[in-house]
């Protein structure tokens, strides 16, 4: 895609993608607050810190390998460790999502507007999907017609 567009161009649309999923990390991190409430359901909070950091260590250290395109060789017992661990992690916080998301209901009776709750899920599963099939269908075959590596 950096063909297509000038230099500058293409500084100013990353920096844009990446102030926005920046952004959408941090609302979900500290607005939700998944991280504490992961430690509570755990019975960890005095290690909230500790996740904090390796959630800023993760992020830092995965996109400095995606990044500078570093590759990793694993035997498939490291593999189907590493899976394991990844989908114990994603385990854990869907878990905390969904107790904080408690957040819902509430804000709809507040706002008087609990009949309509059901439409602001339907609505965030809706475009939570149709940006799934955008990525999967349209966005990835962009790329590869352009030749760049996703």
């Amino acid at each position: 895609m950096s063909g297509l567009l000038p230099g500058g161009a293409v500084v100013i649309i990353g920096l844009a993608w990446g102030v926005a999923v920046g952004s959408g990390l941090v609302a979900f991190l500290a607005v939700l607050g998944v991280i504490p409430r992961l430690a509570q359901i755990t019975r960890s909070t005095m290690n909230v810190r500790m996740y904090e950091a390796a959630v800023i260590v993760g992020a830092v250290f995965w996109t400095v390998v995606d990044l500078f395109d570093i590759r990793f060789a694993f035997s498939p017992v490291g593999t189907a460790l590493i899976g394991l661990l990844a989908g114990v992690f994603v385990g854990m916080l869907a878990a905390a999502l969904t107790e904080v998301l408690n957040v819902l209901p509430i804000m709809a009776k507040r706002l008087h507007i609990d009949d309509y709750v059901i439409w602001l899920v339907m609505a965030m599963v809706i475009g939570k999907v149709l940006g799934s099939l955008f990525d999967w269908l349209v966005f990835h075959s962009l790329i590869l017609s352009v030749g760049v590596r996703s």
